[in-house]
């Protein structure tokens, strides 16, 4: 994975884990790899990934299993999407906001190029 130096690396893992539930890739009550694995996996410190699991068991994103290890929440789609949106609402939006007025972007544009983008990725 390549981080972008603009964040901090647990919370791009944070991200990464989120998508992964968000497309159904992990499912409720699925088991998600070890601190180590996952670690691993992102060429990271395990201390880094342990941060991320600690973040989301508090989002009630993830849960531990005590001896077992971490699994997914059932209620974790809606958590991912509610703490995803805040941040994107927070961070993200006021500097799409910016380049819409700045570069006097329609809702008219924006709407067209936004199908254009969910029909070539997502086959919607």
């Amino acid at each position: 994975m390549e981080f972008r130096d603009n964040k901090a690396i647990y919370l791009q893992i944070a991200e990464y884990v989120c998508e992964h539930i968000l497309l159904g890739k992990w499912k409720a009550d699925e088991k998600v790899p070890s601190v180590r694995e996952l670690a691993v996996e992102m060429e990271v410190n395990p201390n880094t990934v342990m941060r991320t699991y600690e973040l989301l068991q508090n989002k009630n994103i993830i849960k531990n299993k005590r001896g077992i290890g971490f699994f997914v929440d059932e209620a974790a789609t809606e958590q991912v999407k509610s703490y995803r949106k805040q941040q994107f609402i927070a961070d993200e939006l006021p500097v799409v906001f910016r380049n819409i007025y700045l570069l006097n972007i329609g809702f008219d544009e924006l709407e067209n190029q936004y199908k254009t983008f969910v029909k070539e990725n997502f086959n919607a």
